[in-house]
């Protein structure tokens, strides 16, 4: 019989918290207000919400 290998565990990505969206401030006008949040996928897990075992 062949040996099952085990599977690499994936950590939870740091910048989202293993939700996979990131929140950004939208800003406006001259003065760069501050007027809302817009969310959007996570550039580290692109949007999994885990890292690979391999990256650290």
């Amino acid at each position: 019989m062949a040996r099952k290998t085990a599977k690499p565990s994936a950590k939870p990505c740091s910048p989202c918290g293993g939700t996979g969206e990131v929140s950004r401030t939208v800003r406006v006008g001259r003065k760069q207000r501050p007027v809302g949040q817009q969310t959007g996928i996570c550039l580290n897990c692109l949007g999994s919400g885990e890292l690979p075992a391999d990256d650290d």
